[in-house]
Protein backbone atom coordinates (compact mmCIF):
# COMPACT_ATOMS: atom_id res chain seq x y z
CA UNK A 1 0.00 0.00 0.00
CA UNK A 2 2.72 2.49 0.93
CA UNK A 3 5.05 1.38 -1.84
CA UNK A 4 2.79 2.95 -4.42
CA UNK A 5 3.65 6.46 -3.21
CA UNK A 6 7.14 6.42 -4.78
CA UNK A 7 8.72 6.66 -1.31
CA UNK A 8 11.99 4.91 -2.15
CA UNK A 9 12.68 7.10 -5.18
CA UNK A 10 12.02 10.18 -3.09
CA UNK A 11 14.39 8.94 -0.43
CA UNK A 12 17.21 8.38 -2.91
CA UNK A 13 16.57 11.65 -4.71
CA UNK A 14 16.87 13.74 -1.58
CA UNK A 15 19.64 11.87 0.27
CA UNK A 16 22.27 14.39 -0.89
CA UNK A 17 20.14 17.48 -0.35
CA UNK A 18 19.01 18.09 -3.91
CA UNK A 19 16.71 16.79 -6.69
CA UNK A 20 16.99 16.54 -10.47
CA UNK A 21 20.78 16.79 -10.36
CA UNK A 22 22.92 14.59 -12.65
CA UNK A 23 26.55 14.51 -11.62
CA UNK A 24 29.54 13.46 -13.70
CA UNK A 25 30.55 9.98 -14.84
CA UNK A 26 32.22 9.17 -11.54
CA UNK A 27 28.86 8.76 -9.75
CA UNK A 28 27.96 5.10 -9.38
CA UNK A 29 25.55 3.68 -11.90
CA UNK A 30 23.03 2.78 -9.20
CA UNK A 31 22.74 6.32 -7.91
CA UNK A 32 22.63 7.70 -11.40
CA UNK A 33 19.87 5.30 -12.37
CA UNK A 34 17.90 6.29 -9.27
CA UNK A 35 17.98 9.93 -10.31
CA UNK A 36 17.08 9.03 -13.87
CA UNK A 37 14.02 7.17 -12.61
CA UNK A 38 12.94 10.18 -10.55
CA UNK A 39 13.38 12.55 -13.51
CA UNK A 40 11.47 10.23 -15.81
CA UNK A 41 8.67 9.87 -13.27
CA UNK A 42 8.29 13.62 -12.92
CA UNK A 43 8.41 14.92 -16.47
CA UNK A 44 8.81 11.96 -18.78
CA UNK A 45 12.23 13.20 -19.88
CA UNK A 46 15.64 13.87 -18.50
CA UNK A 47 16.01 17.19 -16.66
CA UNK A 48 19.47 18.68 -16.45
CA UNK A 49 18.42 21.55 -14.19
CA UNK A 50 20.11 21.73 -10.81
CA UNK A 51 17.91 22.60 -7.84
CA UNK A 52 20.06 24.57 -5.36
CA UNK A 53 20.44 23.00 -1.90
CA UNK A 54 19.21 26.26 -0.33
CA UNK A 55 15.95 26.00 -2.29
CA UNK A 56 15.51 22.38 -1.21
CA UNK A 57 16.09 23.44 2.40
CA UNK A 58 13.51 26.21 2.10
CA UNK A 59 10.96 23.86 0.58
CA UNK A 60 11.53 21.39 3.41
CA UNK A 61 10.78 24.11 5.94
CA UNK A 62 7.64 25.07 4.04
CA UNK A 63 6.58 21.40 3.93
CA UNK A 64 7.15 21.10 7.69
CA UNK A 65 5.03 24.20 8.27
CA UNK A 66 2.18 22.77 6.18
CA UNK A 67 2.40 19.40 7.96
CA UNK A 68 2.44 21.11 11.38
CA UNK A 69 -0.67 23.11 10.51
CA UNK A 70 -2.37 19.99 9.20
CA UNK A 71 -1.67 18.05 12.41
CA UNK A 72 -2.89 20.97 14.55
CA UNK A 73 -6.15 21.01 12.61
CA UNK A 74 -6.53 17.36 13.55
CA UNK A 75 -6.36 18.35 17.22
CA UNK A 76 -2.69 17.74 18.02
CA UNK A 77 -0.81 20.22 20.18
CA UNK A 78 2.22 22.14 18.93
CA UNK A 79 4.49 19.98 21.04
CA UNK A 80 3.11 16.68 19.74
CA UNK A 81 3.11 17.88 16.12
CA UNK A 82 6.73 19.03 16.50
CA UNK A 83 7.75 15.68 17.98
CA UNK A 84 6.25 13.79 15.05
CA UNK A 85 7.78 16.05 12.42
CA UNK A 86 11.23 15.96 14.04
CA UNK A 87 11.19 12.18 13.54
CA UNK A 88 9.91 12.34 9.98
CA UNK A 89 12.74 13.59 7.78
CA UNK A 90 12.10 10.91 5.13
CA UNK A 91 8.45 11.86 4.87
CA UNK A 92 9.37 15.54 4.53
CA UNK A 93 11.73 14.54 1.70
CA UNK A 94 8.84 12.70 0.12
CA UNK A 95 6.59 15.79 0.35
CA UNK A 96 9.26 17.86 -1.38
CA UNK A 97 9.47 15.21 -4.09
CA UNK A 98 5.72 15.50 -4.58
CA UNK A 99 6.05 19.26 -4.96
CA UNK A 100 8.50 18.75 -7.77
CA UNK A 101 6.19 16.21 -9.35
CA UNK A 102 3.10 18.41 -9.19
CA UNK A 103 4.94 21.52 -10.40
CA UNK A 104 7.51 19.92 -12.70
CA UNK A 105 7.02 22.60 -15.36
CA UNK A 106 8.00 25.31 -12.87
CA UNK A 107 11.35 23.67 -12.19
CA UNK A 108 12.09 23.16 -15.86
CA UNK A 109 12.15 26.93 -16.30
CA UNK A 110 13.87 27.57 -12.97
CA UNK A 111 10.97 29.24 -11.12
CA UNK A 112 10.53 28.82 -7.38
CA UNK A 113 7.26 27.75 -5.78
CA UNK A 114 5.36 30.17 -3.60
CA UNK A 115 4.06 29.44 -0.11
CA UNK A 116 0.50 29.20 -1.40
CA UNK A 117 1.46 26.84 -4.21
CA UNK A 118 3.27 24.58 -1.75
CA UNK A 119 0.28 24.55 0.57
CA UNK A 120 -2.21 23.94 -2.25
CA UNK A 121 -0.11 21.04 -3.55
CA UNK A 122 0.38 19.29 -0.21
CA UNK A 123 -2.89 19.75 1.69
CA UNK A 124 -5.04 17.63 -0.68
CA UNK A 125 -2.41 14.88 -0.56
CA UNK A 126 -2.30 14.93 3.24
CA UNK A 127 -6.10 14.83 3.32
CA UNK A 128 -6.07 11.74 1.10
CA UNK A 129 -3.60 10.06 3.44
CA UNK A 130 -5.77 10.96 6.42
CA UNK A 131 -8.81 9.46 4.71
CA UNK A 132 -6.86 6.28 3.98
CA UNK A 133 -5.07 5.84 7.31
CA UNK A 134 -7.24 7.74 9.77
CA UNK A 135 -5.78 7.81 13.28
CA UNK A 136 -2.71 5.94 12.02
CA UNK A 137 -1.53 8.92 9.94
CA UNK A 138 1.01 10.02 12.54
CA UNK A 139 2.53 6.52 12.46
CA UNK A 140 2.59 6.59 8.65
CA UNK A 141 4.53 9.84 8.78
CA UNK A 142 6.98 8.70 11.47
CA UNK A 143 7.65 5.24 10.02
CA UNK A 144 7.84 6.28 6.41
CA UNK A 145 8.67 4.56 4.08
CA UNK A 146 7.75 1.46 6.10
CA UNK A 147 4.11 0.63 6.79
CA UNK A 148 2.99 1.51 10.33
CA UNK A 149 2.55 -1.26 12.87
CA UNK A 150 -1.15 -1.85 13.44
CA UNK A 151 -2.38 -1.83 17.01
CA UNK A 152 0.91 -0.28 18.14
CA UNK A 153 0.51 1.39 21.54
CA UNK A 154 0.94 5.12 21.19
CA UNK A 155 3.15 6.83 23.71
CA UNK A 156 3.22 10.61 23.50
CA UNK A 157 6.11 12.30 25.20
CA UNK A 158 6.05 16.05 24.82
CA UNK A 159 9.45 17.71 24.75
CA UNK A 160 10.20 20.40 27.31
CA UNK A 161 8.94 23.79 26.19
CA UNK A 162 12.42 25.17 26.65
CA UNK A 163 13.97 22.70 24.17
CA UNK A 164 14.33 24.55 20.85
CA UNK A 165 13.11 22.82 17.71
CA UNK A 166 16.01 21.59 15.57
CA UNK A 167 14.70 23.36 12.48
CA UNK A 168 14.55 26.60 14.45
CA UNK A 169 18.12 26.18 15.62
CA UNK A 170 19.34 25.56 12.06
CA UNK A 171 17.37 28.49 10.67
CA UNK A 172 18.54 30.93 13.35
CA UNK A 173 22.11 29.72 12.87
CA UNK A 174 21.78 30.47 9.17
CA UNK A 175 20.61 34.00 9.94
CA UNK A 176 23.60 34.70 12.16
CA UNK A 177 26.22 33.07 9.89
CA UNK A 178 28.97 35.34 8.66
CA UNK A 179 31.34 35.11 5.72
CA UNK A 180 35.12 34.81 6.18
CA UNK A 181 35.13 38.60 5.94
CA UNK A 182 32.71 38.80 8.86
CA UNK A 183 29.69 39.84 6.77
CA UNK A 184 26.17 38.61 7.43
CA UNK A 185 24.13 37.12 4.61
CA UNK A 186 22.90 39.71 2.05
CA UNK A 187 19.22 39.21 2.93
CA UNK A 188 19.98 39.80 6.61
CA UNK A 189 21.95 42.95 5.83
CA UNK A 190 19.09 44.17 3.61
CA UNK A 191 16.52 43.63 6.35
CA UNK A 192 18.71 45.43 8.87
CA UNK A 193 19.00 48.38 6.48
CA UNK A 194 15.19 48.51 6.47
CA UNK A 195 15.28 48.97 10.23
CA UNK A 196 14.89 45.39 11.43
CA UNK A 197 17.51 44.53 14.05
CA UNK A 198 19.15 41.11 14.18
CA UNK A 199 17.22 40.01 17.26
CA UNK A 200 13.94 40.77 15.48
CA UNK A 201 15.06 38.73 12.45
CA UNK A 202 15.99 35.84 14.73
CA UNK A 203 12.61 36.06 16.47
CA UNK A 204 10.78 35.91 13.13
CA UNK A 205 12.95 32.99 12.06
CA UNK A 206 12.17 31.03 15.22
CA UNK A 207 8.47 31.49 14.53
CA UNK A 208 8.77 30.80 10.80
CA UNK A 209 12.05 29.01 9.98
CA UNK A 210 11.49 29.09 6.21
CA UNK A 211 12.13 32.85 6.34
CA UNK A 212 15.85 32.16 6.77
CA UNK A 213 15.96 30.43 3.38
CA UNK A 214 14.20 33.08 1.32
CA UNK A 215 16.49 34.56 -1.30
CA UNK A 216 17.07 38.31 -1.35
CA UNK A 217 16.64 38.98 -5.06
CA UNK A 218 14.05 36.30 -5.73
CA UNK A 219 11.69 36.74 -2.78
CA UNK A 220 12.39 39.37 -0.10
CA UNK A 221 13.45 42.40 -2.14
CA UNK A 222 10.67 42.21 -4.79
CA UNK A 223 7.98 42.09 -2.10
CA UNK A 224 9.53 44.93 -0.09
CA UNK A 225 9.87 47.14 -3.17
CA UNK A 226 6.28 46.37 -4.13
CA UNK A 227 5.05 47.41 -0.68
CA UNK A 228 7.04 50.64 -0.89
CA UNK A 229 5.48 51.38 -4.29
CA UNK A 230 2.04 50.95 -2.72
CA UNK A 231 2.90 53.75 -0.31
CA UNK A 232 3.82 51.68 2.71
CA UNK A 233 6.28 53.76 4.77
CA UNK A 234 9.72 52.19 5.03
CA UNK A 235 9.37 52.25 8.82
CA UNK A 236 6.31 49.96 8.55
CA UNK A 237 8.08 47.25 6.54
CA UNK A 238 9.69 45.55 9.59
CA UNK A 239 6.31 45.52 11.33
CA UNK A 240 4.55 44.00 8.32
CA UNK A 241 7.20 41.32 7.78
CA UNK A 242 7.22 40.64 11.49
CA UNK A 243 3.48 39.99 11.42
CA UNK A 244 3.51 37.89 8.24
CA UNK A 245 6.95 36.82 6.97
CA UNK A 246 5.17 34.37 4.64
CA UNK A 247 4.44 37.34 2.35
CA UNK A 248 7.99 37.01 1.05
CA UNK A 249 7.23 33.48 -0.10
CA UNK A 250 4.32 34.51 -2.30
CA UNK A 251 4.68 35.29 -5.99
CA UNK A 252 3.88 38.88 -6.89
CA UNK A 253 2.67 38.20 -10.41
CA UNK A 254 0.80 34.98 -9.73
CA UNK A 255 -0.59 35.53 -6.24
CA UNK A 256 -0.21 38.91 -4.54
CA UNK A 257 -1.25 41.19 -7.38
CA UNK A 258 -4.13 38.96 -8.60
CA UNK A 259 -5.37 38.67 -5.00
CA UNK A 260 -5.32 42.44 -4.61
CA UNK A 261 -7.18 42.87 -7.90
CA UNK A 262 -9.75 40.33 -6.71
CA UNK A 263 -10.21 42.22 -3.43
CA UNK A 264 -10.51 45.53 -5.26
CA UNK A 265 -13.32 43.98 -7.30
CA UNK A 266 -14.99 43.16 -3.98
CA UNK A 267 -14.77 46.81 -2.99
CA UNK A 268 -11.47 47.23 -1.15
CA UNK A 269 -10.30 50.82 -1.65
CA UNK A 270 -7.16 50.61 -3.80
CA UNK A 271 -5.98 53.94 -2.39
CA UNK A 272 -5.91 52.41 1.10
CA UNK A 273 -3.72 49.37 0.41
CA UNK A 274 -0.84 50.66 2.52
CA UNK A 275 -3.10 50.95 5.56
CA UNK A 276 -4.92 47.68 4.85
CA UNK A 277 -1.69 45.69 4.59
CA UNK A 278 -0.26 47.32 7.68
CA UNK A 279 -3.40 46.45 9.65
CA UNK A 280 -3.53 42.85 8.49
CA UNK A 281 -0.75 41.66 6.16
CA UNK A 282 -2.06 38.09 6.34
CA UNK A 283 -5.03 39.23 4.23
CA UNK A 284 -3.04 38.62 1.05
CA UNK A 285 -2.30 35.00 1.98
CA UNK A 286 -5.91 33.81 2.15
CA UNK A 287 -7.58 31.84 -0.62
CA UNK A 288 -10.26 33.31 -2.85
CA UNK A 289 -12.70 30.77 -1.48
CA UNK A 290 -12.15 32.17 2.02
CA UNK A 291 -12.81 35.70 0.74
CA UNK A 292 -15.95 34.54 -1.05
CA UNK A 293 -17.28 32.75 2.04
CA UNK A 294 -16.89 35.87 4.19
CA UNK A 295 -18.26 38.24 1.56
CA UNK A 296 -21.29 36.01 0.97
CA UNK A 297 -21.96 36.18 4.71
CA UNK A 298 -21.77 39.98 4.68
CA UNK A 299 -24.26 40.10 1.81
CA UNK A 300 -26.49 37.69 3.70
CA UNK A 301 -26.45 40.07 6.67
CA UNK A 302 -27.82 42.83 4.46
CA UNK A 303 -24.71 44.86 3.54
CA UNK A 304 -24.56 46.47 0.13
CA UNK A 305 -21.59 45.85 -2.17
CA UNK A 306 -20.30 49.32 -1.35
CA UNK A 307 -20.48 48.67 2.38
CA UNK A 308 -18.83 45.26 1.99
CA UNK A 309 -15.86 47.08 0.48
CA UNK A 310 -15.81 49.51 3.38
CA UNK A 311 -15.81 46.67 5.92
CA UNK A 312 -12.94 44.86 4.18
CA UNK A 313 -10.95 48.10 3.97
CA UNK A 314 -11.53 49.21 7.56
CA UNK A 315 -11.29 45.79 9.18
CA UNK A 316 -9.46 43.32 6.93
CA UNK A 317 -9.05 40.97 9.91
CA UNK A 318 -12.70 39.99 9.48
CA UNK A 319 -11.49 37.63 6.75
CA UNK A 320 -9.68 35.61 9.41
CA UNK A 321 -12.87 34.98 11.38
CA UNK A 322 -14.63 31.68 10.74
CA UNK A 323 -18.10 32.30 9.34
CA UNK A 324 -19.70 29.31 11.03
CA UNK A 325 -17.73 29.34 14.29
CA UNK A 326 -17.44 33.09 14.86
CA UNK A 327 -19.37 35.46 12.58
CA UNK A 328 -22.71 33.70 12.38
CA UNK A 329 -23.00 32.89 16.12
CA UNK A 330 -22.05 36.48 16.98
CA UNK A 331 -24.64 37.86 14.56
CA UNK A 332 -27.24 35.58 16.14
CA UNK A 333 -26.28 36.81 19.61
CA UNK A 334 -26.57 40.49 18.68
CA UNK A 335 -29.91 39.85 16.99
CA UNK A 336 -31.15 38.32 20.23
CA UNK A 337 -30.51 41.74 21.77
CA UNK A 338 -32.43 43.47 19.02
CA UNK A 339 -29.30 45.06 17.52
CA UNK A 340 -29.08 46.02 13.86
CA UNK A 341 -26.46 43.50 12.72
CA UNK A 342 -25.79 45.01 9.30
CA UNK A 343 -25.25 48.44 10.88
CA UNK A 344 -23.01 46.93 13.53
CA UNK A 345 -20.92 45.12 10.92
CA UNK A 346 -20.47 48.37 9.02
CA UNK A 347 -19.65 50.55 12.02
CA UNK A 348 -17.62 48.17 14.15
CA UNK A 349 -16.82 44.86 12.42
CA UNK A 350 -14.06 44.09 14.92
CA UNK A 351 -16.79 43.40 17.49
CA UNK A 352 -17.45 40.15 15.63
CA UNK A 353 -14.00 38.91 16.55
CA UNK A 354 -14.82 38.92 20.28
CA UNK A 355 -15.72 35.86 22.31
CA UNK A 356 -19.43 35.60 23.09
CA UNK A 357 -18.81 33.99 26.47
CA UNK A 358 -15.72 35.92 27.57
CA UNK A 359 -16.48 39.37 26.13
CA UNK A 360 -20.04 39.92 24.94
CA UNK A 361 -22.17 38.26 27.60
CA UNK A 362 -20.36 39.92 30.54
CA UNK A 363 -21.03 43.37 29.03
CA UNK A 364 -24.69 42.50 28.49
CA UNK A 365 -24.99 41.32 32.09
CA UNK A 366 -23.30 44.51 33.26
CA UNK A 367 -26.04 46.67 31.74
CA UNK A 368 -28.86 44.33 32.75
CA UNK A 369 -27.64 44.48 36.36
CA UNK A 370 -27.93 48.28 36.17
CA UNK A 371 -31.55 48.22 35.11
CA UNK A 372 -31.37 48.35 31.32
CA UNK A 373 -33.71 46.19 29.21
CA UNK A 374 -32.50 44.01 26.33
CA UNK A 375 -34.23 46.41 23.94
CA UNK A 376 -32.29 49.37 25.40
CA UNK A 377 -29.04 47.42 25.23
CA UNK A 378 -29.76 46.55 21.59
CA UNK A 379 -30.33 50.22 20.84
CA UNK A 380 -27.07 51.16 22.55
CA UNK A 381 -25.00 48.63 20.62
CA UNK A 382 -26.65 49.65 17.32
CA UNK A 383 -25.82 53.29 18.00
CA UNK A 384 -22.30 52.61 19.22
CA UNK A 385 -20.79 49.35 18.01
CA UNK A 386 -17.54 49.81 19.91
CA UNK A 387 -19.43 49.60 23.22
CA UNK A 388 -18.75 45.88 23.55
CA UNK A 389 -15.03 46.24 22.82
CA UNK A 390 -14.35 48.08 26.10
CA UNK A 391 -12.97 46.49 29.25
CA UNK A 392 -15.39 46.22 32.14
CA UNK A 393 -12.79 46.87 34.81
CA UNK A 394 -10.84 49.61 33.04
CA UNK A 395 -13.63 51.42 31.23
CA UNK A 396 -17.28 50.61 31.75
CA UNK A 397 -17.32 50.29 35.54
CA UNK A 398 -15.33 53.46 36.42
CA UNK A 399 -17.24 55.53 33.87
CA UNK A 400 -20.56 54.20 35.13
CA UNK A 401 -19.59 55.04 38.71
CA UNK A 402 -18.76 58.60 37.67
CA UNK A 403 -21.95 58.85 35.62
CA UNK A 404 -23.95 58.25 38.79
CA UNK A 405 -22.48 61.50 40.22
CA UNK A 406 -23.54 63.56 37.20
CA UNK A 407 -27.25 63.81 37.98
CA UNK A 408 -28.39 62.47 34.60
CA UNK A 409 -31.07 59.89 33.93
CA UNK A 410 -29.70 56.53 32.85
CA UNK A 411 -31.76 56.91 29.67
CA UNK A 412 -29.13 59.47 28.57
CA UNK A 413 -26.75 56.55 27.99
CA UNK A 414 -29.28 54.88 25.71
CA UNK A 415 -29.42 58.10 23.68
CA UNK A 416 -25.67 58.63 23.84
CA UNK A 417 -23.74 55.39 24.54
CA UNK A 418 -20.69 57.05 22.98
CA UNK A 419 -20.14 58.41 26.50
CA UNK A 420 -18.11 55.28 27.19
CA UNK A 421 -15.75 56.08 24.35
CA UNK A 422 -14.41 59.32 25.84
CA UNK A 423 -11.51 59.59 28.26
CA UNK A 424 -12.73 59.83 31.83
CA UNK A 425 -9.83 61.93 33.08
CA UNK A 426 -9.12 64.06 30.01
CA UNK A 427 -12.61 64.71 28.66
CA UNK A 428 -15.52 63.67 30.84
CA UNK A 429 -14.45 64.95 34.26
CA UNK A 430 -13.02 68.33 33.09
CA UNK A 431 -16.09 69.20 31.01
CA UNK A 432 -18.58 68.10 33.63
CA UNK A 433 -16.71 70.27 36.11
CA UNK A 434 -17.04 73.29 33.80
CA UNK A 435 -20.76 72.65 33.31
CA UNK A 436 -21.35 72.43 37.04
CA UNK A 437 -19.29 75.55 37.67
CA UNK A 438 -21.38 77.46 35.12
CA UNK A 439 -24.54 76.28 36.87
CA UNK A 440 -26.22 75.18 33.66
CA UNK A 441 -27.36 71.90 32.15
CA UNK A 442 -26.40 70.56 28.72
CA UNK A 443 -27.19 67.34 26.94
CA UNK A 444 -24.54 64.69 27.43
CA UNK A 445 -23.99 64.71 23.68
CA UNK A 446 -23.23 68.46 23.74
CA UNK A 447 -20.84 68.16 26.63
CA UNK A 448 -18.65 65.46 25.11
CA UNK A 449 -18.94 65.41 21.33
CA UNK A 450 -18.36 69.08 20.57
CA UNK A 451 -14.91 70.49 19.87
CA UNK A 452 -13.38 72.66 22.56
CA UNK A 453 -14.42 75.92 20.86
CA UNK A 454 -17.95 74.72 20.10
CA UNK A 455 -18.30 73.41 23.64
CA UNK A 456 -17.28 76.79 25.05
CA UNK A 457 -19.74 78.52 22.70
CA UNK A 458 -22.55 76.18 23.71
CA UNK A 459 -21.75 76.70 27.38
CA UNK A 460 -21.67 80.48 26.99
CA UNK A 461 -24.92 80.48 25.02
CA UNK A 462 -26.62 78.37 27.67
CA UNK A 463 -25.41 80.69 30.41
CA UNK A 464 -26.80 83.72 28.56
CA UNK A 465 -30.14 81.98 28.02
CA UNK A 466 -30.35 81.12 31.68
CA UNK A 467 -29.44 84.69 32.66
CA UNK A 468 -32.11 86.05 30.32
CA UNK A 469 -34.72 83.75 31.82
CA UNK A 470 -33.84 84.98 35.32
CA UNK A 471 -34.09 88.58 34.10
CA UNK A 472 -37.50 87.96 32.52
CA UNK A 473 -38.77 86.42 35.75
CA UNK A 474 -37.77 89.54 37.68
Amino acid sequence: MLGNFGFQDSRRATSHGFLFCLKDQTITKMKKDARLRVDSELDGSLSLRVVPPTLIAAEKEEAKAVLTLFFKKQGLSNAVAARIINKSDLFIDHLVSRLHSVHKSRYLVGRELTTLEIRDALIPYLESLLEEHGSMLADVVENFPHPPIKDKPITVVSPPDSAPDSKQVKAVSRVTETSPAGMLRPQVVYLMELGMDLEKIKLITRRFPAFAYYSLEGKIKPVVEFLLELGVPKSDIPIILGKRPQLCGISLSENLIPTMTFLEDLGVDKKQWAKVIYRFPALLTYSRQKFKTTVDFLYEMGLSSENVGKVLTRCPTIISYSVEDKLRPTAKYFRSLGADVSLLLLRCPQTFGLSIEANLKPVTQFFIARGYTLEEIGTMISRYGALYTFSLADNLIPKWDFFLTMDYSKSELVKFPQYFGYSLEERIKPRIALVKKAGVRLLLNQILSLSSRNFENALEKKMKQQQQQLTDQV
